[in-house]
Parts: structure tokens; sequence; C-alpha cells
């Protein structure tokens, strides 16, 4: 069964836009879809990139733009400034990490649920509340990130190490095999190259 590695942050407006999409793409192709969160913030030194408070003005107005466009043509809301952007991504990461791990949820509709909770409703992503009703919302127990929070924990710098390996600079980032996909705007490659057809 073919792999698709996928690599993202939690708090990234790019990875709220991809939303259900990977996972969707993965299924069409009966392809194992393997979600890699990780710390962006640690990524992007590492890998010749800048966070976003260190980028020029001029590289962050575009970005902004670009964000409110793509978020309009897929008809998602999206807040430009969300309350909560400064949260701590690490809980979600985790509680991610221990659901994948855990099984028998809905994985992809929690990931949505993360990224539509910051950017779009306002909330949290590093409450426990809120994240314990995302977990039972998508068919985990909610207290699946404390029962796994020390492997969530290692496997999440794991991810970074793994990233930084194998070439992965920016999110959502996923990997078949030798090929890359950067960005939520590149995953109908993604789907063409599934099918064989680039």
């Amino acid at each position: 069964m073919t792999q698709i590695d996928y690599f993202l942050a939690l708090q990234s407006p790019y990875v709220y836009l991809a939303g259900t999409r990977p996972a969707e793409i993965a299924a069409r192709h009966g392809a194992r879809l393997v979600y890699k969160p990780l710390d962006a913030a640690q990524l992007f030194p590492r890998t010749g990139g800048k966070v976003r408070a260190e980028r020029h003005p001029a590289r962050n107005d575009y970005a902004a733009q670009d964000r409110a466009r793509q978020a309009r043509k897929l008809g998602m809301k999206l807040d430009p400034q969300p309350m909560f952007a400064a949260a701590n991504p690490a809980p979600a990461a985790y509680a991610v990490i221990a659901a994948q791990a855990a099984g028998g949820g809905d994985l992809p509709g929690l990931v949505a649920a993360i990224g539509r909770a910051l950017w779009a409703e306002g909330r949290d992503i590093s409450d426990d509340d809120t994240l314990r009703a995302l977990l039972l919302a998508h068919g985990y127990a909610e207290n699946t990130a404390d029962r796994g929070l020390l492997m969530a924990a290692e496997t999440y710098a794991a991810n970074l190490e793994e990233a930084v390996s194998r070439g992965v600079f920016g999110v959502p980032f996923l990997v078949v095999s030798d090929q890359k996909f950067w960005g939520q705007d590149r995953l109908e490659d993604l789907d063409l190259h599934l099918a064989g057809k680039l």
C-alpha cells in the first residue's frame, strides 16, 4: 500500500485550508495517510525559512491576501487575526498524535476541526477542555491525549527530526516515496501523481 506522510502544524492557516482533502485523496487511491504533526517554529530556521514575525512585511501582506483568497475560493471562513493565534500548538499536536495511535475515530475530521476551531471559531487549541470536546466529537475518548501524552511528546519531537532529514521545509507538506508536495494548493498535483498522471 502506498504511504503518504503528511507533515503538518495544527496552527497553520494553510493546514486548515487543506481540510480533509489529503485524507480524501488518500482514500481515493487506496493509500495510507500518516499524520506527522511537528513544531513549525523549529522547522523553519533549520530549513532556510523564517517564522512570520521575522519575515519582511511585504511577504506577510501578500500571505494575508493569499489566505483570504484561498479561503473564499474554498468557501471556508477564515479570521485574518484569530483571537488565539499565539496559542501553544503542542497540545493540539499531541492530541492528534495520540488519536492516530489510538485509532478508531475520525482523524481527518479531528484535524480539520482543530484548524476550524482556531481560524473560524475563535477557540483556543491549547486548551484541554477544547481538545477533549473535539476528541469526543470525532469518536475518541476525551482523555485520549492525556493517556498518550509521553508518547505524543516524543513523537512530536521525532517528527521534526524526520522532517528535516527528508527535506521538508514548510506545512502542509506531503511526501510519497521521493515525491514532495508543499502547500494546500498542490493537493491536486498529489492526486494526479497518485493516479499516475503526473
